[in-house]
């Protein structure tokens, strides 16, 4: 039987051999929300695919927005796809620390008083 150290690292490996992979089966279609972004401003159609020039057009004026850290999952375009690689790997780290953080905490809160 297998300890939890080692599930766990297990674990790891194959998220971030998942994420590896996933990058290059990745489509560079928009997802659902940007495409239904674009559909509404006019910039593509319902069944068809995206233009290379598509942008989405953001009216910010008094209102909060922010830039993402690792925007299209990509560290910038001098580092291209392994930037990308980087970004993910990085992103299953850190999703990986949020959940043995709340773990931790539920545990921590459900151990009885003594």
């Amino acid at each position: 039987m297998m300890d939890n150290k080692t599930f766990i690292i297990a674990g790891i490996i194959v998220a971030v051999f998942i994420g590896v992979v996933a990058v290059f089966f990745a489509s560079a279609d928009p997802d659902g929300l940007e495409s239904t972004a674009l559909v509404v401003q006019g910039q593509k159609e319902l069944t068809g695919g995206t233009p290379e020039n598509a942008e989405i057009k953001e009216d910010l004026t008094d209102k909060f927005s922010y830039t993402s850290l690792m925007p299209d999952y990509a560290l910038g375009e001098e580092l291209g796809p392994l930037g990308g690689l980087i970004a993910i790997i990085v992103g299953i780290i850190l999703a990986f620390l949020v959940v043995l953080g709340l773990a931790y905490g539920i545990k921590v809160t459900n151990k009885p008083a003594k």
